[in-house]
């Protein structure tokens, strides 16, 4: 059955809409009265003026006035905002305000149920909400730390908190010294080229292998698939601490101890199972009557594998490197064990910045590296999207 169209909705009565709303402005409030030394009296606040401005939209000015409702209410909490908080009170206040005059309607209105079927319980419609908001409170409790590394990044002083002048959004509390001290120290400038020269070849490696072994795992014929298979993704589940130790006395047998093809084949095992977990997700829907019409029509395996199994399970294979890619760019601990001075990478250089001195440029380079993982992360998501419809598994 179709979801219900907006034309189709119900306008909710006040008796509804009110205690909604003005649950939701109390636990704003909440967040606002503890900033100004008063949760308690935050919520009640809160709840009281959202639910205010709910009877004024909904029960006098109507739909007809809704544009001006909503405006109006940006306007008055921006002033409320810009009286508590000068210059970022002024803002969260019209954020704030565009939030609640769109949220008063979205319940008034009943447009929540726009887009449900329509023989959902009021109890299902309620879980259906609640769930997302645990959702969004899951998301938002994972993404706060890493957002407020991105601010700090360009603090003028060398501290790791917010100064005043940043709170009021002075020019002058913002610089970007952290960024030019990144890219002219010379000790941040060789962990940066050590990541570069080792991540990469690590990835070829990983891709290589993975690869191979998840087309010859993925044949119903090998012998103790199961169990080849839970050996070659245990690095991802043994901790990190373990195989870092176990690679220490093992490579230091071999005398890779503390070389750069020690620090690259490390890497490269770490970001095996990566590989070997997507391709093996890729090759699920593989039509594995194309390889067999190939072999028929003369090709040997070699040429069935790189024009007809490739081009296929190819987004796979690029998700599965960018993954790899990012275990061994974003790893500290195996290369601690691993490897030497001379193969101090960036995360070993941001650690030992931690350790030894409190530099702020710190924080410069992680918001790059998250914008480089949020690039990369980006784009397996537009692979997976693209091997879903080479597939048949979503629209195109």
């Amino acid at each position: 059955m179709s979801a219900i169209t907006l034309e189709h909705v119900e306008k909710k009565p006040l008796s509804f809409a009110l205690p909604v709303v003005g649950a939701a402005g109390g636990f704003a409030g909440l967040f606002v009265g503890t900033a100004q030394g008063s949760g308690i009296l935050g919520v009640a606040a809160g709840a009281g003026i959202i639910a205010l401005m709910g009877f004024l939209c909904l029960g006098i000015l109507g739909k007809e006035m809704e544009r001006v409702a909503r405006w109006g209410i940006v306007v008055l909490m921006a002033v409320a905002g810009f009286l508590l908080g000068a210059l970022p009170g002024l803002v969260v206040g019209a954020l704030f305000g565009w939030f609640f005059g769109w949220f008063i309607y979205w319940i008034g209105e009943g447009r929540y149920r726009a887009k449900l079927v329509p023989y959902l319980t009021p109890g299902q419609v309620l879980w259906h909400f609640t769930f997302r908001v645990i959702c969004g409170m899951i998301f938002f409790f994972l993404i706060t730390p890493i957002v407020v590394v991105m601010p700090l990044s360009f603090n003028a002083e060398n501290f790791f908190t917010f100064t005043p002048e940043m709170l009021r959004f002075d020019p002058e509390g913002y610089s970007l010294k952290h960024y030019r001290d990144f890219f002219t120290n010379a000790d941040w400038q060789q962990a940066l080229w050590n990541s570069v020269s080792i991540a990469p070849v690590a990835t070829l490696l990983s891709v290589s292998f993975g690869t191979l072994a998840a087309i010859g795992l993925s044949s119903e014929h090998v012998p103790f698939r199961r169990a080849i298979m839970a050996i070659l993704i245990s690095p991802m589940i043994v901790p990190l601490i373990i195989s870092a130790a176990g690679m220490y006395f093992f490579y230091s047998r071999l005398g890779l101890q503390g070389t750069y093809w020690g620090v690259v084949l490390a890497h490269a095992a770490l970001g095996i199972p990566f590989v070997i977990i997507t391709v093996t997700a890729t090759l699920v829907g593989f039509d594995r009557s194309l390889t067999r019409a190939a072999a028929n029509m003369g090709a040997n395996p070699v040429t069935t594998f790189f024009r007809v199994q490739m081009p296929l399970i190819l987004p796979g294979v690029i998700s599965g490197g960018l993954f790899a890619f990012i275990t061994s760019f974003d790893e500290v601990v195996v290369v601690l064990f691993v490897g030497s001075a001379g193969q101090k990478t960036l995360p070993w250089q941001m650690f030992t910045g931690l350790r030894e001195q409190i530099s702020p440029t710190i924080l410069a380079v992680a918001t790059i590296l998250v914008a480089i993982s949020i690039c990369l992360l980006t784009t397996v998501e537009l692979l997976r999207r693209r091997s879903e419809r080479l597939r048949g598994m979503s629209p195109g």
